[in-house]
């Protein structure tokens, strides 16, 4: 019997050229506010109409990784992590995820970046504060969504503490997280999870990491408890 081999789809022009220019971003090693070859130079270079480069670079703007203005032409820009966020968070892939997948993803990141938070917070005494400030914000929380905000606020400054930008924008993603858990979260264990939060950057401060890898675990594993209910 034959074997029918599924016909992949062929990709927009718009998409290559999209690729191409952010791999032409990365091989010169240029960054934000540098400019762009013109239009013409690139559309020219890339061997497409100046059609298909201005769309291209409209869907690199959308996202900030490139920038169009009037007298100037194209250069890099900063990348709109928060728009990036949004638009991802309706990607099919994460849309689709288990549960279980997300929260095993959370665990990962987050427990992963601890030691390197314990190291910084040793070798700099204002980021305890920093965090802490964010753990008694949540005692003054009266609303679902309040304590939600200030949940994402709170990891996302776990995040940055480790000083590991990349991971940020990772982190970033998995706001998909909250999104699908926001039920999850009953007013009755609001106490519960402040005083994790503060066991967490205690044991940080304290450089006891294995504890705080094990708070931070259960801490994220609670879902798990609720999500197969």
């Amino acid at each position: 019997m034959a074997t029918t081999l599924k016909v992949l789809p062929r990709r927009k022009i718009r998409d290559v050229v999209a690729e191409r220019l952010k791999s032409f971003i990365v091989s010169e090693g240029l960054e934000t506010g540098d400019r762009l070859p013109t239009e013409t130079e690139l559309a020219a270079s890339f061997g497409v109409s100046r059609l298909s480069l201005r769309e291209a670079t409209k869907s690199l703007e959308f996202l900030g990784i490139v920038e169009s203005r009037t007298g100037v032409g194209l250069t890099v820009g900063q990348i709109d992590l928060d728009r990036m966020t949004d638009h991802l968070g309706f990607h099919p892939a994460l849309h689709r995820a288990e549960p279980l997948q997300l929260i095993d993803s959370r665990i990962i990141i987050e427990t992963g970046v601890l030691p390197h938070v314990a190291r910084r917070m040793g070798e700099d005494e204002s980021l305890y504060p920093l965090l802490q400030k964010i753990v008694d914000r949540f005692g003054t929380a009266r609303k679902l969504q309040t304590w939600i905000d200030l949940d994402i606020e709170f990891h996302r400054a776990l995040i940055e503490t480790s000083g590991l930008a990349p991971l940020v924008a990772f982190g970033d993603l998995l706001q998909v997280f909250f999104r699908r858990f926001r039920d999850s979260v009953k007013m009755a264990e609001w106490k519960a999870g402040m005083a994790s939060h503060q066991r967490i950057i205690d044991d940080l401060r304290d450089q006891n990491v294995e504890r705080a890898t094990s708070e931070l675990r259960s801490h994220i594993e609670s879902h798990k408890q609720r999500v197969l209910k």
